[in-house]
């Protein structure tokens, strides 16, 4: 067997072949960082979209004594506790994505859902107490009792026409989005009286306490509590999850 050299003398790759090559790397390169992009920013879809609020008409809101307000069917197995703060994108954005999914749920009756709104950030907005008084207006529509009614009325607030911080919505604002939601002229006027701002503003300090308690000392919105377990909203299956 010979071990001289071999006579093949490899052919130096072409210009051509070197800039495709280079292309397809840069292709690769530009794709993995536009998916670690997209799996970094949690981009979530938007649940049952399509759903809308609650529907069923035997769906109640009942107003409280401590001020939250209680959505979902007399009967219904299992209920959640979602802290929000009115003006609060974080909770916009939670009611844009899960709202719809909660909606449907509700109305099957696999849930209810007992909201307790807190107001620390009142300084964010335009008049120093939006909070406040969209907490008040909240209560004036769950007071009628109708649970499609205050859903609506609900859904628009958190989402369509959240105000942004450093803004807010009027008294006569919030009286025209109830109005529009199917809410009695008795909600109306009980929003644009102030009826019930006082009370919302000492019941809205003690969510506030009662958060702080339940995420020792923190006070963070959203936060959505299955009984005392925090529920971890950034699993987009979350909803299924706690009523399959």
């Amino acid at each position: 067997m010979s071990n001289s050299p071999s006579d093949y003398t490899p052919r130096p790759m072409s210009n051509r072949t070197t800039y495709a090559l280079g292309a397809v790397a840069l292709v690769l390169i530009l794709l993995i960082v536009f998916f670690a992009y997209r799996w970094g920013s949690g981009e979530a879809e938007v649940r049952n979209d399509g759903y809308g609020s609650v529907r069923n008409p035997a769906v109640t809101a009942a107003l409280q004594s401590d001020g939250g307000v209680r959505l979902g069917l007399p009967d219904a197995p299992k209920t959640l506790e979602i802290y929000e703060d009115p003006i609060c994108p974080g909770c916009g954005n939670l009611e844009h994505l899960y709202g719809q999914e909660l909606s449907q749920k509700i109305d099957e009756g696999k849930l209810a859902v007992r909201y307790r709104f807190v107001n620390f950030l009142d300084p964010k907005s335009a008049a120093g107490d939006y909070s406040t008084r969209a907490t008040a207006a909240l209560q004036c529509v769950a007071d009628s009792g109708s649970g499609v009614v205050f859903s609506k009325f609900h859904e628009t607030l958190f989402t369509t026409r959240q105000p942004e911080e450093g803004s807010d919505l009027s008294d006569d604002e919030l009286a025209t989005i109830a109005a529009e939601a199917g809410a009695p002229a008795s909600a109306g006027d009980c929003i644009t009286t102030g009826a019930r701002v006082e009370a919302a503003r000492t019941q809205a300090s003690g969510a506030v306490d009662d958060l702080k308690a339940a995420l020792e000392g923190d006070a963070a919105t959203p936060s959505v509590f299955d009984v005392a377990t925090k529920i971890d909203v950034q699993n987009q299956g979350w909803v299924q999850q706690v009523a399959p």
